[in-house]
């Protein structure tokens, strides 16, 4: 009796120790955590989601006959970018370093990821999919800079060019193993590698495609206000699966990031508005989402770095300066940078990446660095500052060289008749808006 009772008990332990080992090792070979990965993935949902929020951002302030080209050009980048990537991008950007520049090709085609393959403690394919959404942004960001004026066909090359030669080596001197990460370099989700790099690029571009047609004779206003404010509550809800995702867990980091992500934006609204108030003598709503937009681009490099308190201080510092840099600045070197993507996202992140270099404590994570609020004197504040001069450089000097390869080929511009019948009907053959009668008829286009 006794010893079918222990027959019977060492084959239940043995079989209870066959079913363990797949689960072991599986466990061993994916360290994924559910809950960490779905987080990732929704917060890579909500980065996408940023893409449509800034085309109708955009699509807001141009003219109604080009509201479409806008809209097109952001979803364009959207498609692009999505292919690029996978193809080659994430390598570039991830794949091991080659001195400090560049990725290796190890990842081309996403070749040896693995379902079970990760990175911390989510899968490797979550990571790609949260990176993409990072460099489709980028790429959307610098439409606004050269809105109403740009060839389509020249357009598609320049995203795929820019996408591979800037922003991909970008990424990887920052996040990928590259110079400016061992360097110490602090950038949380992106000031750098995001918006520095496509406000600059942006600025360049507008520089060598050249003013709108009549831009210097009168003012160009939005002709959809309340279309750009949909898109900037979109942006400010994308947002916080931008900063919070960069944690890459769900965790107190990632609380962190949101709360002063939120923080600052609100901050830096109000103190836009309060500056255009004293200035012009009254509050807009255009400048309450503009100064929104601002505080979410300066706290960007900084979100897991800083306290609260910090972000309520850059929001009242980012609000002025970035509203200074578009009513002043602009006019006096009297650029056509359309939608101020440089105004707003390079000048927003140089702020945010110099006060990051300032406000940055171990206190708030200790994997970061002590800035010099919390006496970790000025080195911090110089890597950051030879942070910001590389990416505009860099990002400035490719930029520019890979708009006049380009223009060898084809012309960067549209010609003068179709920029002012609009680019939907002179590009894309359609219009967004039409005179419709009470029986429906069309009466005109």
């Amino acid at each position: 009796m006794k010893t079918g009772i222990k027959r019977r008990l060492t084959i239940m332990i043995a079989v209870s120790l066959l079913l363990c080992l797949p689960v072991t090792a599986w466990a061993a070979e994916n360290p994924a955590d559910p809950g960490n990965t779905a987080f990732i993935l929704l917060c890579s949902a909500l980065v996408m989601l940023m893409t449509p929020g800034l085309a109708l951002f955009y699509g807001g302030m141009v003219r109604k006959k080009n509201v479409l080209s806008i809209l097109m050009q952001c979803f364009t980048v959207l498609a692009i970018v999505s292919v690029q990537w996978v193809l080659g991008g994430y390598t570039l950007a991830f794949g091991s370093d080659h001195g400090g520049l560049i990725g290796s090709l190890e990842f081309l085609g996403l070749q040896g990821i693995a379902t079970c393959s990760s990175v911390g403690s989510i899968p490797q394919l979550a990571f790609v999919g949260f990176q993409l959404m990072f460099a489709v942004i980028t790429g959307a960001i610098i439409c606004g800079s050269f809105a109403e004026r740009m060839n389509f066909t020249a357009f598609v090359i320049f995203i795929l060019l820019w996408t591979t030669l800037v922003y991909d080596p970008l990424a990887h001197w920052v996040w990928g193993g590259g110079w400016l990460g061992r360097l110490g370099a602090l950038d949380f989700a992106g000031g750098a590698v995001v918006h520095i790099s496509s406000g600059i690029s942006g600025l360049v571009a507008a520089l060598v495609l050249g003013r709108r047609i009549g831009q210097e004779k009168e003012a160009i206003v939005p002709h959809n206000l309340p279309m750009t404010i949909t898109g900037a509550s979109l942006l400010w809800f994308g947002w916080f699966g931008f900063n919070a995702g960069s944690a890459l867990a769900a965790d107190g980091l990632a609380s962190l990031a949101f709360l002063v992500t939120n923080t600052c934006a609100a901050t830096a609204a109000l103190s836009w508005v309060t500056a255009e108030w004293l200035h012009h003598g009254k509050p807009t709503v255009f400048g309450a989402v503009s100064g929104a937009v601002a505080g979410l681009v300066a706290v960007t490099p900084a979100a897991g770095f800083v306290s609260p308190l910090a972000s309520i201080i850059m929001g009242l510092l980012v609000g002025p300066v970035c509203y200074l840099a578009i009513s002043r600045m602009k006019e006096k070197l009297a650029y056509d940078d359309s939608l101020d993507a440089f105004g707003i996202h390079g000048v927003g992140g140089t702020f945010g990446a110099l006060a990051t270099g300032v406000f940055a404590s171990t206190a708030v994570n200790p994997a970061g660095a002590d800035g010099l609020l919390a006496s970790g004197g000025i080195r911090l504040l110089s890597v950051q500052l030879v942070a910001v001069a590389a990416t505009y450089v860099f990002a400035g000097i490719m930029t520019f060289l890979i708009l006049k390869f380009i223009h060898r080929f084809l012309p960067l511009r549209v010609s003068s008749s179709e920029e002012e019948a609009g680019l939907d009907a002179s590009l894309q053959g359609e219009v967004a808006y039409s005179q419709v009668s009470g029986d429906g008829q069309n009466l005109s286009c």
